[in-house]
C-alpha cells in the first residue's frame, strides 16, 4: 500500500532536467501516414494551415475527438513538455520524462479557427485536475497547450480566462492547464497513432465538465 502510494506520488511529480531519463538520439520509427484519412502528418504546412499541440489526458480518445472535428486536416499523437529525448511510451508512463501525452492538431485556417479548436479542447476534458485526468494519474496526463506564435499564445490565454469564469460560476475549481511556447514534440510509437481507429473497442477516458466554453475573446 505504501509502495503503491510512493509510486503514484513519483508519477505525479515533475522530474528535473538532471533527474529525467536520458532517452535516445534516434527518433522512434513511424510511417507518418494517418490511418483514417491517409494524409501525411510529416509534410510541411501550407500557408493556409496552422497547428496546435494539445494535452488533455490519454491521447487515444483525444486524437479521435480531433480527427472528427470540422476543419482539422490531420492529427498525430506524441510526447511534449519534458526533458527526455525521443522517449518511449513506457518511459513517459514512468513519470520520469516530464512529458505529457499530446495530440498535434493541424487545421485549415480557411475552415476553422484556433478559438474553435480550443473550444473542443476545453469542453472535452477537465482542465482543473492537475497531474491527472479522471482515473488516469500521473504527470503524463496533465492538461497543456503548446503554440508557436506569441499571438496564438495570447488567444489561448484569453480562452482560458473566459472558460475559467464559466467553471467558477458552475462551482468548479481553478484551471491547471499549462499554456507554453512550442517545445520539441516527439512522435509516439506507430501503434499509438490513431489507436482507436485501429482498436475500436480500446480504452477512451475522454470526458469533460459539461460546461460550455464560449467562443470569442470578449466572452
Amino acid at each position: 500500500m505504501l509502495r503503491a502510494l510512493e509510486e503514484q506520488l513519483k508519477k505525479s511529480s515533475m522530474p528535473t532536467k538532471e533527474s529525467a531519463l536520458p532517452g535516445r538520439t534516434t527518433p522512434l520509427p513511424i510511417s507518418g501516414i494517418h490511418a483514417v484519412n491517409h494524409a501525411s502528418f510529416l509534410s510541411p504546412m501550407e500557408s493556409n494551415e496552422a497547428e496546435v499541440i494539445l494535452a488533455m489526458g490519454c491521447f487515444w480518445g483525444a486524437e479521435r475527438k480531433f480527427w472528427n472535428t470540422p476543419g482539422v486536416l490531420v492529427t498525430s499523437v506524441g510526447y511534449i513538455g519534458g526533458f527526455t529525448e525521443n522517449p518511449t511510451y513506457e518511459e513517459v508512463c514512468s513519470g520520469q520524462t516530464g512529458h505529457t501525452e499530446a495530440v498535434a492538431v493541424r487545421f485549415d485556417t480557411n475552415q476553422t479557427t484556433l478559438e474553435a479548436i480550443l473550444k473542443v479542447f476545453w469542453e472535452n476534458h477537465d482542465p482543473t485536475q492537475g497531474m491527472r485526468q479522471g482515473n488516469d494519474i500521473g504527470s503524463q496526463y496533465r492538461s497543456a497547450i503548446f503554440l508557436k506564435k506569441p499571438e496564438d499564445l495570447a488567444i489561448a490565454e484569453a480562452t482560458k480566462a473566459s472558460y475559467q469564469k464559466q467553471l467558477l460560476a458552475s462551482g468548479h475549481g481553478m484551471i491547471t492547464t499549462e499554456i507554453e511556447p512550442l517545445s520539441t514534440y516527439y512522435f509516439a510509437e506507430e501503434y499509438h497513432q490513431q489507436y482507436l481507429h485501429k482498436n475500436p473497442n480500446g480504452y477512451c477516458g475522454l470526458g469533460g465538465t459539461g460546461i460550455s466554453c464560449p467562443i470569442g475573446l470578449g466572452a
